[in-house]
């Protein structure tokens, strides 16, 4: 059976790759007011939802159910500009993690469509 992500990163890479995702996030012109919670809280929860999305224990679920991810985030104005500088957000702090180049691609492209299925309104003409 292959590993899983989680099994190939670890919990630490998980965790280190939120705080670097999040330095970047909160700073962003683009992105950083869709952030406006508690940000240990928006970090804590992204760290137990990655550590189940990419293949770990099912954290996420286990304390907030589900994670309906396209309904939790339809209050927040997301178009594609948006998806795309929350992934230029995450290629970066991706690419300071001290993993091989290989599994930082594999990591990224499990980002992608998950990303763009968060877009929920039309662009601006």
């Amino acid at each position: 059976m292959q590993p899983t992500l989680y099994e190939k990163l670890g919990a630490d890479n998980v965790t280190l790759l939120v705080e670097r995702f999040y330095d970047l996030v909160f700073v962003h012109p683009e992105i950083s007011h869709l952030f406006k919670t508690d940000k240990e809280i928006i970090k804590e929860k992204q760290r137990l939802f990655l550590t189940q999305f990419l293949g770990g224990p099912a954290l996420y679920s286990q304390q907030y159910g589900h994670p309906q991810l396209r309904a939790r985030h339809l209050p927040h104005p997301i178009g594609n500009d948006e998806a795309v500088a929350w992934l230029a957000c995450m290629n970066k702090a991706i690419s300071t993690l001290p993993i091989d180049e290989p599994l930082k691609d594999e990591l990224f492209k499990r980002f992608v469509p998950t990303a763009m299925f968060m877009v929920n309104r039309e662009e601006e003409e």
